[in-house]
């Protein structure tokens, strides 16, 4: 899971900063800016639900209940 979870995140931030551009460069930079945060809170998420896992196997190592 150490790798493959950075590809992810850096192919969505590729993936965003390309539609950024595209809806910026047409003259929508409102709906830029709304895609660079959907991004974002996609990629939060997924940090979240890593941090979730990690206290998750903390407590379960220490047996903390």
């Amino acid at each position: 899971m150490g790798v493959e979870i950075i590809f992810k995140i850096a192919a969505i931030g590729i993936l965003t900063a390309v539609v950024n551009q595209i809806l910026q460069h047409q003259g929508k930079s409102e709906i830029a800016t709304l895609s660079t945060l959907a991004g974002l809170v996609i990629v939060l998420i997924m940090v979240l639900n890593m941090v979730s896992g990690l206290f998750d196997t903390l407590k379960s190592m220490f047996n903390l209940y």
